[in-house]
């Protein structure tokens, strides 16, 4: 039983051994409680108070992400647009029309067969074929590349940014162990969602092993 009430139920109540367990998985809360520690012992100020400093370096991680996070927003909203928009462009008929109109100018197929969906599918699939299966094979290709890259130990774009916010983050912060300050970064999602001072989800005591100073 008393080992059952000796557990920690949160990050903060982790020993520093435990916690360097918890940071080699890339565990972001174990290098926010980590990096708070580093805090305390550098600015020499209580766990409530090293939280002051942690919001200011979070919100510098943060600068600049709506820029360099656009190529994700980019692939999320064309992706899904052209999911949407090649389901009417391959089966419906009065789209497929105007499509053939505009840009392809093939002959029409006889009117008994665009009866159905299906019918007008077939015959759209003789122009859409060739684009997606061309879209299809340069993904995989790019996936390919990718996975060499990876093999390599090169970083694609991903791996790049999160080292190149790490390496500001340790020149804007460089009175603190570089090692934590770069685990945090690295850590850090790209949209975190943050604490604020007196935000009802942060821990409401001091660690035990704080006692207050």
């Amino acid at each position: 039983m008393e080992v059952a009430k000796a557990q920690p139920r949160a990050y903060y109540e982790m020993t520093n051994e435990q916690l360097l367990i918890f940071t080699s998985k890339g565990d972001s809360a174990a290098c926010k409680e980590r990096l708070l520690r580093e805090i305390m012992a550098v600015d020499k100020v209580t766990w409530d108070d090293a939280h002051q400093r942690l919001f200011e370096i979070e919100e510098s991680n943060s600068r600049g992400l709506g820029l360099f996070t656009m190529p994700y927003k980019t692939g999320i909203v064309v992706s899904v647009a052209a999911g949407l928009i090649s389901v009417p462009m391959v089966f419906d008929l009065n789209t497929a029309l105007w499509f053939n109109e505009q840009f392809v100018t093939t002959e029409v197929a006889d009117a008994k067969d665009l009866e159905t969906w299906l019918e007008v599918g077939s015959w759209t699939w003789g122009w859409n074929e060739p684009v997606l299966g061309t879209v299809s094979f340069v993904l995989l290709c790019l996936q390919f590349a990718r996975n060499q890259m990876i093999n390599l130990g090169a970083k694609p774009y991903t791996g790049a940014l999160q080292q190149w916010r790490a390496r500001r983050l340790c020149r804007a912060y460089p009175q603190y162990n570089a090692s934590i300050i770069s685990e945090f970064s690295m850590a850090d999602d790209f949209k975190p969602e943050k604490l604020k001072e007196n935000d009802p989800r942060m821990p409401p005591h001091i660690p035990p092993w704080s006692s207050g100073n």
